[in-house]
């Protein structure tokens, strides 16, 4: 019988991927046959005794994004959960209606503002190309930012392929000026930093920049101050894209690749129409906000350091508080 809090139903997921990827699971993520379902049983009862979750999706995909992202460690990833599902209540305007058909989102993606290399690369990773000197700070807002990114990385993040993978990030910043550091403020830009970090269900393999305007320097540094070591040693800047460790051929033709960037971007908006509804069914999740600091609601950098898990005087063996773990893994 479905639970009165999903909006999905609690499927009985079989692992239908290759024997490679099967492979990259177990080794760096943990994940088997024994700790997915035994993961899974404890997130969906963990949910369902929540006091806090009114609706979420019960549903195996779901959970093992998170899951992946997180190595199986179960309170981090019910805490991130939980996190996620707070902020789309608190911050609708930028982490609701993700629908790739509104006007601002369809013309920044035309204009090719982010959009996934359709090809892997060789190590079977999807590519995420940034072009934000399109972003004209005119005609778009930061919420329009946060909506873009949220309508793409959603959609990336379904797919289980990805999910175990990961993702390879690159940028070029020809365009960015000085102008952009005013869409958002100091305090807005280090709690995204934090919470996107934190709470965002994606594993960043690498992350390329090129063409970055010398005046951004500052930006630049502050910027990489706020993410861990473990992100800024995956980095790297060029100043041209043609330099970038990167097989070119995954590029748009424009920047050294064969494929035209438009067919490009029109294969992209094809997934991200393919994912639209399930995405938008999404905004069906909800969490009691009252039942949360203002910290928390605002994602305050500080409260990401008071969990959420477990109710007040809850003891660590309760099935809503701790509900257990595998040991913490290096491999990442």
């Amino acid at each position: 019988m479905k639970s009165p809090k999903a909006i999905t139903k609690a499927d009985d997921y079989k692992f239908t991927l290759s024997d490679e990827l099967r492979l990259i699971a177990k080794e760096e993520l943990r994940e088997t046959q024994a700790t997915r379902e035994h993961a899974l049983q404890m997130l969906r009862e963990w949910a369902e005794k929540n006091p806090r979750i009114n609706k979420i999706r019960m549903d195996a995909n779901f959970f093992l994004k998170f899951l992946r992202a997180k190595k199986f460690q179960i309170p981090v990833v019910q805490e991130n959960i939980e996190r996620y599902v707070l902020l789309k209540n608190a911050f609708e305007g930028a982490f609701k209606n993700l629908d790739c058909r509104l006007p601002k989102m369809a013309k920044l993606l035309d204009q090719g503002y982010m959009f996934a290399l359709p090809e892997r690369d060789r190590e079977g990773r999807r590519v995420i190309f940034y072009r934000p000197g399109v972003f004209d700070l005119r005609e778009y807002t930061n919420a329009d930012m946060l909506k873009i990114h949220g309508i793409c990385y959603e959609t990336l993040t379904a797919n289980e392929e990805n999910q175990i993978r990961g993702f390879i990030h690159a940028g070029v910043g020809t365009g960015i000026g000085l102008q952009y550091l005013t869409l958002f403020t100091i305090k807005e830009a280090v709690r995204i930093a934090k919470n996107g970090e934190k709470i965002l269900p994606m594993r960043h393999r690498e992350m390329y920049g090129c063409n970055i305007n010398p005046a951004m320097k500052m930006a630049v540094d502050f910027g990489m101050s706020l993410i861990s070591q473990k992100l800024r040693d995956r980095i790297r800047f060029y100043t041209d894209i043609k330099d970038i460790e990167l097989e070119k051929r995954l590029l748009p033709k424009e920047y050294g690749g064969e494929m035209p960037m438009a067919d490009m971007i029109r294969l992209w908006k094809a997934e991200l129409e393919a994912y639209r509804d399930r995405l938008l069914a999404d905004d069906e999740m909800t969490v009691n906000l009252a039942m949360y600091s203002d910290a928390a609601k605002e994602g305050a950098v500080r409260a990401l350091k008071e969990p959420l898990n477990g109710c007040p005087g809850a003891s660590d063996n309760s099935t809503y508080g701790l509900a257990g773990s595998f040991r913490k893994l290096e491999v990442d």
